[in-house]
């Protein structure tokens, strides 16, 4: 008995009374009644008498019950005449079962305090993404530790199943200063926000990194640059190019090199042109009650951009429901978001403003217009001398020496078909694999992900039409679509 119950619980100790006694053996609950009619009227009466055993005989059987924690009672219904020695079998059982049933019962209430702290730190990432920081730290006061603020993002990836493992092994050896929460869009990813220390850290020896890929090779980290808390989508953004990085790297890890990143290069230009644009979603007032908010349909969009249909799993939503939202989010808006300078433009929007409304200096303006002097279109703000100067940067390398032949033109062909595998290698007149493997090959050029989301394809949209509209044209011919019209091209000349 004892060992079936360390075995196989209540269930295998509840199967081997059956079959011992040759009868009907459970554990039936006065408050939700359910086994034979002579078990449960047996329970009632053991409730209703405040007793610990009793006998309710029936038509040709017995019922013999022995009481348990909670109103609950161990039932064998036997048929007459039954074994003698059935009594005390039962009244031995039932010692052992009510321990077994708290343990069980204790472990349920663990894993669903696990499953709590889980979902309640995804509630605050999700809420860290949409800048909310206030609500982002009410929730956190109740977990441990506190947010850290400056931070670097840690995204490792591990196999399916092993994020616990990696969970503990990063909590030691960061003393358990990380806040730790499992990816809800990508089973394999683990996200800790690590406090950065005082001294920079070398991007060939970071030591965390260096200890979660050290105790299983098959491991990748990316590590994002030393920003703050209220920058955490930028964190996450640099941290995920990062882990694209190292996966072909030897040491399995790489921080993230090349910046600022476009949201922080464009702050000053932009935010003004990003409130007014997204005006209408920030007033924006559902029909009715339970329809979205402008907050719910900000961060759909967010979620959308970033993460594609796999937004589902971050929004806790039906792919239906998704798609009503995309189409509301289009009519509100009046864009076509199957198209990819839309997304660009919407995405770098969003990114200017990651509190939503009044987010900003320039959240006052949005109602009212664009403040005197501020660009008033997407063009104006990609004119602006920081962005012209992010985006020779940010396209550098697809013409240095270290570049393989026809990068630029594979990254041109595939942000004209919108970033569709399929007819940007009909363009270019190779195969789909092939496509896949220049593009994978060009990931590690810019240190940036290209095909897995979140994809770098919106600001690398921006960077071409920012060096368009500067009048730096890249080495060889090639077509651009131009913002809106995507039927349209203008060639670019070298000189």
């Amino acid at each position: 008995m004892h060992r079936l119950a360390h075995s196989g619980g209540s269930a295998a100790l509840l199967e081997w009374l059956a079959a011992r006694l040759d009868g009907w053996t459970g554990v039936v609950d006065a408050d939700a009644p359910a086994g034979p009619e002579l078990a449960v009227r047996g329970a009632a009466e053991l409730s209703t008498r405040g007793v610990r055993s009793a006998v309710l005989h029936g038509e040709g059987s017995a019922a013999l019950l022995f009481a348990l924690d909670g109103g609950r009672a161990l039932a064998a219904v036997l048929d007459l005449p039954h074994h003698p020695e059935a009594p005390a079998l039962l009244a031995d059982s039932a010692a052992a079962l009510a321990l077994v049933l708290r343990a069980e019962e204790a472990e349920r209430r663990e894993e669903r305090a696990e499953l709590a702290e889980s979902r309640a730190r995804e509630a605050v990432l999700h809420l860290l993404m949409n800048g909310r920081l206030s609500t982002a730290h009410q929730i956190a006061e109740a977990l441990t530790p506190p947010l850290p603020d400056p931070l670097r993002m840690y995204v490792v990836e591990c196999r399916a199943g092993q994020r616990g493992e990696v969970a503990r092994l990063c909590e030691e050896l960061t003393g358990g200063r990380a806040w730790i929460v499992r990816c809800p869009v990508y089973v394999r990813h683990l996200i800790a926000l690590v406090p950065a220390g005082p001294a920079a850290l070398s991007a060939e020896h970071d030591p965390l990194s260096e200890a979660l890929v050290g105790a299983a090779r098959d491991r990748a980290v990316g590590v994002s640059g030393h920003l703050r808390l209220r920058e955490a989508p930028a964190a996450y953004a640099q941290a995920f190019h990062a882990l694209a990085v190292a996966r072909g790297r030897a040491g399995r890890h790489a921080r993230f090199g090349p910046g600022p990143e476009l949201e922080l290069a464009a702050h000053a230009a932009g935010t003004g042109w990003a409130q007014t644009l997204l005006a209408p979603l920030h007033t924006y007032e559902p029909r009715r009650p339970q329809d979205p908010g402008p907050q719910e349909l900000r961060a759909t969009a967010h979620a959308w951009l970033n993460f594609g249909p796999h937004a589902t799993r971050l929004l806790k939503i039906h792919r239906n429901t998704l798609a009503t939202r995309l189409r509301l989010i289009e009519s509100v808006l009046g864009r076509d978001l199957a198209r990819l300078p839309e997304q660009a433009e919407l995405s770098f929007a969003l990114r200017l403003t990651p509190g939503g409304r009044g987010a900003s200096p320039g959240a006052a303006a949005g109602a009212a217009g664009v403040p005197a002097g501020a660009p008033a279109d997407l063009d104006g703000v990609l004119r602006h001398p920081d962005l012209a100067a992010w985006a020779r940067a940010h396209l550098a390398p697809l013409s240095g020496h270290e570049a393989p032949p026809g990068a630029r033109e594979t990254v041109r062909a595939w942000l004209r078909h919108d970033a569709h595998l399929v007819p940007a290698a009909a363009a270019l007149g190779i195969s789909v694999p092939g496509t896949r493997k220049r593009l994978a090959r060009i990931e590690v050029l810019l240190e940036r992900s290209l095909l897995q989301s979140p994809s770098a394809r919106h600001d690398l949209w921006l960077a071409h039409r920012a060096e368009e509209l500067a009048g730096s044209p890249g080495p060889r011919h090639d077509t651009v679509p131009i913002r809106g019209k995507p039927h349209e091209t203008c060639t670019i000349m070298p000189g």
